[in-house]
């Protein structure tokens, strides 16, 4: 069983989009990016998937420079390229084509040792989407607390 150790969660993901699939991305990083990933110095608020070429990237992705690190320090917003099979990327590529859909960075984690990306293709939900959501989980929450005093 492998261990996974979340880093940073993008929750306004699953708030502002209808995810439709996910995958499962290897990210190329210097050694300064790990060590300050591992100090939870990422940011993921904003961030996107965007193509150059036949290959991905991540975008607006903020990952603070390492204190310890001198002269060998990263730019903190750079493009950092994504790793994913060929058939992965092509699938990513055409939807982002053809169906008006987005690619967004959902998760950061640790995976066997290797910093992985969560990557969501997603489509926008409308302002009554967002509202019947919340309202949904106000309701939820309600009936799990009465269920909780009754017993």
């Amino acid at each position: 069983m492998s261990e996974i150790l979340i880093i940073q969660d993008n929750r306004s993901v699953r708030h502002d989009y209808h995810i439709i699939e996910t995958f499962e991305a290897g990210l190329v990083l210097t050694g300064s990016e790990v060590k300050s990933i591992r100090a939870r110095s990422i940011q993921l608020k904003d961030s996107y998937i965007a193509f150059k070429g036949n290959e991905a990237f991540l975008q607006n992705a903020h990952i603070s420079e390492y204190k310890s690190s001198s002269y060998n320090n990263h730019h903190p917003e750079r493009l950092r390229k994504i790793l994913l099979h060929r058939d992965e990327l092509d699938k990513i590529y055409g939807a982002l084509r053809e169906k008006g859909l987005t690619c967004v960075a959902s998760k950061v984690y640790f995976k066997k040792g290797r910093v992985k990306l969560e990557i969501a293709l997603v489509k926008g939900k409308k302002l009554h989407d967002k509202r019947e959501a919340i309202k949904k989980r106000d309701v939820d929450n309600q009936l799990r607390r009465t269920k909780q005093t009754s017993r």
